[in-house]
């Protein structure tokens, strides 16, 4: 718990010198909406690192396909919007083809890598979200479209600023998720399953744990994290599957500042991420650089965490 405390003081320290340096001259309530626009994009990054750390943690897979399915699922709800069904039965659609299209990887091509090294099943993962963006960019012309929820109509002022109901959800969604899923992992039977399938899988297997059922489940609630993901980002920023495949970018720099491990540190490294990338826009300067201000991030927070350590490639620290 303490060390919660002090990563997210740190974070909390790192986002207001942020802000006290690329906003100076900047009025109060102009440097809020970029924040509270910082923080919500930032839950979107945290919501698919938590998506990538719960299946890596499970399968051993870096699934670099995580943006392709939220894309196909917000397209996918998009379209079904768009043919007149009612709104809520198209997201939820929407949700059940990204929970497919994660099952159909985890089931049937996952496990003829089991035993391949983790960049083989990470490349491998990657050729599958280039045949979804493929498939899509076949399906759909290349032109402008809107998604939105009802949400986006519904604010609340916080502070003297108009926050929609949808930024609260993500924000929200972020937070409860990784209450929930840590609690799950450390409480419920599935969860030490999987515990004990990150930890060593051939013991887990020679023990009796059903290795199928459990992977098979931390697919499915991948998909279905990627999937909503992939909605509030077509809702919040841009409903275009090209951008929304690659926000598996950002994602993977959030769960690499929890290690692949810590959900509440990718939580707090995803809104981080947000909130810089956000307010590197002041910046005249520094607004260029904010496609790789991500990894730059993840790179200094390994640093800082691993400072003193020795690492190796076996595995073992």
């Amino acid at each position: 718990m303490w060390q919660v405390l002090r990563t997210a003081a740190l974070c909390l320290a790192v986002c207001a010198g942020t802000a006290l340096w690329l906003g100076s001259g900047k009025p109060v309530m102009v440097q809020g909406m970029f924040i509270v626009s910082g923080l919500a994009v930032g839950s979107l990054y945290a919501l698919g690192g938590i998506g990538l750390v719960v299946l890596y943690r499970a399968t051993g897979v870096l699934n670099l396909s995580a943006g392709a399915i939220g894309m196909a699922s917000v397209m996918a709800a998009w379209q079904f919007a768009q043919w007149g069904l009612f709104g809520p039965l198209a997201w939820a659609l929407g949700l059940a083809i990204g929970v497919a299209l994660a099952l159909f990887y985890g089931r049937m091509i996952a496990p003829q890598m089991a035993w391949r090294e983790p960049v083989v099943k990470a490349v491998a993962s990657l050729g599958y979200a280039i045949a979804i963006l493929g498939v899509v960019a076949f399906i759909f012309p290349d032109e402008p479209r809107k998604f939105s929820l009802p949400t986006d109509n519904m604010a609340v002022m916080i502070g003297g600023l108009r926050v929609t109901v949808t930024r609260l959800i993500v924000v929200a969604a972020a937070v409860l998720l990784v209450i929930g899923i840590t609690v799950s992992l450390n409480v419920t039977r599935v969860g030490l399953q999987m515990r004990a399938l990150a930890n060593n899988r051939s013991i887990s297997s020679l023990i009796g744990i059903p290795i199928l059922k459990v992977e098979t489940m931390a697919w499915g609630l991948s998909g279905l994290l990627f999937g909503f993901t992939g909605l509030m980002f077509g809702d919040l920023v841009r409903l275009e599957p090209s951008v929304i495949t690659f926000m598996v970018i950002p994602s993977i720099a959030a769960a690499i500042c929890g290690r692949l491990q810590s959900l509440p540190d990718v939580l707090m490294g995803g809104l981080t991420i947000g909130v810089i990338e956000s307010l590197l826009t002041f910046s005249d300067t520094f607004k260029q650089v904010r496609p790789i201000a991500p990894f730059v991030i993840a790179a200094l927070v390994l640093l800082a965490m691993n400072r003193g350590r020795r690492l190796t490639f076996a595995g073992d620290d």
